[in-house]
């Protein structure tokens, strides 16, 4: 049962730590976001 419980809080921490890394404030998600649009604003201005 012991263990049980430790596997369980262990993998409610591993969650939360991805949460807050992907989706909190200035996160990979956002940083992701920026650069497309940054990179999609450069294509459009780049003439054939």
């Amino acid at each position: 049962m012991r263990q049980i419980l430790i596997t369980v809080m262990l993998l409610l921490t591993v969650v939360a730590i991805y949460a807050s890394i992907v989706g909190g404030d200035g996160g990979m998600r956002e940083q992701i976001r920026s650069s497309g649009t940054g990179m999609a604003g450069a294509l459009s201005r780049v003439s054939p």
